[in-house]
């Protein structure tokens, strides 16, 4: 990554989390949310296909509502406020499941954060899932000392509304203006074509990196398609996408 010291300071690059990091939704979130019917007394449970089907709802509590409205035939302000006690609960079991240290890194995202940091890169959290469990995810997947490191986070607390909004991405160049010398540049790291339109709709490059959910979905918005973080080399082996040229032309030349 050695760069003419001529040229433009990088980008920062920020992360989405959800899908991106880490694969949380099948065996993460979908498994907090049955504990949570559970607890509740509720014959409901979602399987791993129905999952992925509610997914295209945006939000936890918003997916919650449309399930309660749509398949138990609830009415809109009853299900508001089960939905609103059934995330709460959802979202300390959520937390329990990510302390146990259950769910892991996509391959390859550990080495790229590590990576861009030490090259000087700044490096931020851009997701619309609530602070309670992102931050304990973000430390327990890239290390307290990389998370100590990261210049920004912006979590689902700091905006009013979701992803494909660009609010956060929004937000979050905000504060890199006031970090950053001249004006601030941006690459998102997104798994779903909401979080590609987000991100472009705040005027970013983005990388799209589907998820297991997402990979059939058109990320024909996204600068940059990769299948994994580990993506394929030239010479056919595992290679970082911080040695793939398209990313480092979006990082150091957009």
């Amino acid at each position: 990554m050695n760069r003419d010291t001529r040229s433009p300071p990088p980008g920062a690059v920020l992360f989405d989390v959800d899908g991106t990091l880490a694969e949380t939704e099948r065996d993460g979130h979908r498994v907090a949310f049955n504990a949570a019917f559970a607890a509740r007394g509720l014959d409901i449970r979602w399987d791993a296909a129905g999952y992925g089907r509610l997914l295209r709802v945006a939000g936890g509590r918003q997916r919650l509502r449309h399930h309660l409205v749509t398949h138990e035939s609830m009415p809109g302000d009853d299900a508001d406020a089960l939905a609103a006690e059934l995330h709460a609960v959802k979202t300390n079991l959520f937390v329990d499941i990510v302390r146990s240290g259950k769910i892991d890194a996509r391959p390859g995202v550990h080495d790229l954060v590590h990576g861009l940091q030490r090259a000087g890169v700044p490096t931020g959290i851009v997701t619309t899932g609530r602070r309670a469990w992102v931050e304990p995810l973000v430390t327990h997947l890239i290390g307290r000392r990389a998370r100590d490191r990261l210049c920004v986070v912006v979590a689902g607390d700091d905006v009013t509304t979701l992803k494909p909004s660009p609010e956060a991405y929004l937000l979050a160049m905000e504060k890199l203006e006031k970090l950053m010398p001249g004006p601030a540049r941006g690459i998102a790291i997104e798994d779903s074509v909401n979080g590609v339109e987000s991100a472009k709709a705040a005027g970013l490059a983005c990388v799209a990196v589907p998820s297991l959910y997402n990979r059939d979905d058109d990320f024909g918005a996204a600068d940059l398609i990769v299948a994994e973080f580990d993506w394929a080399g030239t010479d056919g082996g595992p290679g970082s996408l911080l040695e793939n040229p398209d990313f480092l032309t979006l990082l150091f030349d957009r």
